[in-house]
């Protein structure tokens, strides 16, 4: 796993190319070494990401949110309509950082 520190989140990246294993990997790691953090999973590699291959990351995200911290997937290969509205999924790499930023700001606010 690819793992980089930014100030506010930390971006992760599978390096397998196994998404099934990355996910489960994940659903222990985020609770245990990233816990208190934002945390951006970088899908971009994966062109032909389906919607049920996104879902294996729904329990780690459900979980990752309920403790106030956000928990953004980039890919742009799924139509956003698709999506639930639990998960947070990104375009670029950018526009999660962007996410993350705005969603410290509101849980600042109280939101």
């Amino acid at each position: 796993m690819k793992i980089d520190n930014h100030d506010n989140f930390v971006i992760l990246e599978d390096e397998q190319n196994d998404l099934e294993k990355f996910a489960s990997f994940l659903e222990f790691q985020i609770p245990n070494k990233f816990k208190g953090q934002n945390v951006i999973v970088n899908l971009l590699a994966i062109k032909d990401l389906s919607l049920n291959s996104l879902l294996l990351f729904l329990k780690t995200s459900n979980t990752h949110q309920a403790t106030k911290h956000s928990f953004v997937l980039v890919n742009n290969s799924i139509n956003p309509d698709d999506l639930p509205t639990e998960m947070t999924v990104a375009p670029t790499l950018q526009e999660a950082e962007d996410l993350v930023e705005m969603e410290d700001i509101e849980r600042e606010l109280g939101f």
